[in-house]
């Protein structure tokens, strides 16, 4: 099969490897659509804990095509998506039902070969049906997955306000997800009047580009701060910001991926003066289901954020339109 492959930080190409074929418990899915994420951008530069050479890939739905002896929940021809965060369901934190954190934890496209590739081998439990959802959108529920498990540590109030720095597509989903949960006012910023004008479209309440005026706008739309402030950038710089905007016994909600290793400042006597709460919300949490549901509801819209569509031959210019491109949202591969 045809497949792109990280050969090492910096180096990618469209190479030809085995098919797969299913372990007794793994369902062979026939890739119809898979997204790039950040996550594979830092893959591709080094800045994440990969395993090279690796094909990439985490974000995708596809089509059966061969199930293993044991599998018993699907068939050929069945239309899946799948969780890629393979637990070992042995370790301490497996064992308290986090998953996430689990000490062995593998994970498709990054420690093992993913989506990026005509065929992806999974075991049976990650996989879930998408009914009648279209495979592009399909493609992003694993995104929205993550937004949903961070919501479930966030724990929105009715009424709540919210502030999303970013107006990328996690961005977009979280702005959508945050105000679904109950916040009535959420104001997205980014740098790109653009993408501003996508997320009002998507249901924010108020937009602000993130220029010299945005600290005395922001403060003119809450001027208390708001209960919840989100970064959706990884940007560190960013990620500071979030205190300033954030209310007496609100929440910083840590969402963005910055590169591993690097350091943000948080102002410790504010933390402790105004009781804050910092939460960091890593990949998901067996919150498929939850995804597929606001998905296939028509409460999160995730067709929108598609910017792009390219044939896999195309991987390497996908990689340069998501990480350099004003006009992207989100790159997906047809396959």
């Amino acid at each position: 099969m045809k497949a792109a492959c990280i050969e090492q930080p910096g180096k990618a190409s469209v190479v030809s490897v085995p098919d797969p074929t299913p372990a007794p418990d793994d369902v062979v899915i026939w890739v119809r659509a898979a997204g790039i994420c950040g996550t594979d951008l830092h893959i591709f530069k080094g800045e994440y804990e990969a395993h090279y050479p690796i094909i990439p890939g985490h974000e995708f739905s596809g089509e059966v095509v061969a199930v293993g002896a044991n599998v018993l929940n699907f068939r050929v021809g069945d239309r899946v998506t799948a969780d890629p965060n393979i637990p070992c369901n042995r370790c301490r934190y497996c064992q308290r039902n986090e998953p996430n954190q689990c000490l062995n934890l593998k994970a498709v496209g990054v420690t093992r070969d993913g989506a990026f590739a005509e065929y992806v081998a999974i075991p049976e439990g990650n996989v879930f049906s998408i009914g009648d959802l279209s495979y592009h959108a399909a493609a992003l529920v694993e995104p929205l997955a993550c937004v949903v498990w961070g919501l479930l540590q966030v724990q929105v109030q009715p009424g709540n306000t919210a502030l999303v720095l970013g107006a990328g597509p996690m961005g977009c989903l979280l702005a959508q997800a945050l105000k679904q949960a109950g916040a009535t006012q959420v104001v997205v910023t980014d740098v790109t009047g653009w993408r501003l004008e996508l997320a009002s479209r998507l249901g924010a309440t108020a937009t602000v580009l993130a220029n010299s005026a945005q600290a005395e706008t922001l403060r003119q739309l809450a001027p208390d701060g708001f209960d919840i402030v989100a970064d959706a950038t990884g940007i560190p710089a960013v990620l500071e910001q979030t205190f300033d905007y954030v209310k007496p016994r609100g929440k910083v909600w840590v969402f963005g991926v910055t590169p591993r290793g690097t350091l943000a400042r948080f102002p410790a006597y504010e933390v402790f003066r105004k009781d804050l709460k910092i939460i960091g919300s890593f990949a998901v949490n067996r919150t498929f289901p939850q995804s597929i549901a606001l998905i296939q509801s028509g409460a999160i819209q995730v067709e929108p954020l598609i910017s792009h569509q390219l044939p896999l031959a195309a991987f390497c210019q996908g990689l340069e339109i998501a990480e350099k491109d004003p006009k992207r949202v989100k790159v997906q591969f047809e396959i």
